[in-house]
């Protein structure tokens, strides 16, 4: 495998994982039970650029997972 290739893919699961894990305020086990009354709510400034980023980095990270298939060596 690519070593450009393989650090490229930790940094962006990484991100990923950042990027998930601010979005998840708020999402407790007690709206599991119907704590939160909210029913639809849109999503605004800050938050919907981390969800637009979020996306990209997915992208992203699908991109590199197929590149590293692509380029792998050959048994």
């Amino acid at each position: 495998m690519n070593p450009f290739l393989a650090i490229g893919q930790i940094v962006v699961s990484f991100a990923v994982i950042v990027a998930i894990l601010l979005q998840a305020r708020g999402t407790g086990l007690s709206s599991t039970f119907g704590g939160d009354s909210a029913v639809y709510r849109s999503r605004r400034g800050i938050e919907r650029t981390l969800w637009q980023f979020t996306i990209v980095l997915l992208t992203l990270f699908v991109l590199f997972s197929l590149a590293a298939f692509v380029f792998a060596p050959t048994a």
